[in-house]
């Protein structure tokens, strides 16, 4: 059964719409659904519909998992049966007609205008060195919306600054050039300047824009250290992710009046359902 699942999720890390991150999440759900079945059944085509829905309610019931959680162990389960059933290892799919939960979607968390303007100041620019880098790094997540994931990734090249851009490239291989003010363009050129070098010190091969005290690139963990910090400084009360201010980024260009459809293409949404979600929270 094992070698069932590792063969579907070669197949997922060839299709390029399927990021890192939710191939893990589909392991670790058909590597619990694996060991739940192992003891009952001697392969896949020994499952029924009937032992599924009892194991989706030991979801819902013993273990307690949310909706969401469920909801997407339920869409992992689907999706390997329909791979097991194309490629001939069973002859009927049993998760067909397998409902899904519905999951209540709640509305994205910002933060007001006010509290980032706090902590976009809440590095010290005299320390040049975390201070500068700090800053900058602040000022692109609020200036252009970007995902953690597309931040920490983000190279010295990918600064335009005679068109006054910056290009993101997302995980699935799609790029969109995102125009940058000139407050984040000079907070830029400063961290590059006066602390950047100063970081990466003898690791002159560092191709990476935002880099840790080690001089290498900084990690989804150390961006969300560097945001609690200034968060815990300045006072702001409520929980601040480094997506609450992608989330805040939208809300506050919607509610100056840009069109969502504008919006859709900084942020990168697939759907413009998705973005006008931020309509719902964006000050009037």
């Amino acid at each position: 059964m094992r070698v069932g699942i590792e063969r579907f999720l070669e197949s997922l890390q060839a299709d390029k719409k399927y990021s890192p991150n939710t191939i893990v999440a589909y392991r670790n759900d058909l590597g619990q659904f694996a060991s739940y079945f192992e003891t009952l059944v001697s392969g896949w085509e020994q499952i029924s519909k009937e032992q599924l829905v009892q194991y989706v309610n030991s979801l819902k019931g013993d273990r307690e998992y949310a909706s969401a959680t469920v909801a997407r162990k339920v869409a992992a389960i689907k999706s390997l049966f329909h791979f097991l059933a194309s490629q001939g290892q069973i002859a009927q799919d049993p998760s067909a007609d397998l409902g899904t939960p519905h999951v209540r979607k709640s509305l994205p968390a910002t933060i007001s205008e006010q509290d980032v303007e706090k902590l976009l100041n809440a590095p010290d620019v005299d320390d040049a060195i975390c201070g500068l880098r700090d800053r900058a790094l602040l000022q692109v997540l609020y200036a252009t919306g970007m995902r953690v994931s597309e931040v920490v990734a983000l190279n010295l090249q990918d600064i335009d600054w005679g068109n006054g851009s910056i290009s993101c490239f997302h995980e699935s291989g799609k790029v969109r050039k995102i125009p940058l003010q000139q407050e984040p363009l000079a907070e830029l050129n400063q961290y590059i300047a006066n602390s950047r070098s100063q970081l990466v010190h003898n690791n002159l091969g560092e191709t990476a824009l935002f880099v840790n005290h080690r001089g290498q690139r900084l990690t989804r963990q150390g961006l969300w250290l560097i945001i609690k910090k200034h968060v815990a400084k300045v006072g702001i009360a409520q929980t601040v992710t480094p997506h609450t201010l992608r989330h805040s980024f939208a809300a506050h260009r919607l509610s100056k009046g840009a069109d969502v459809h504008q919006v859709q293409e900084l942020l990168g949404h697939a759907n413009v359902s998705t973005t006008q979600v931020y309509t719902q929270v964006a000050p009037k």
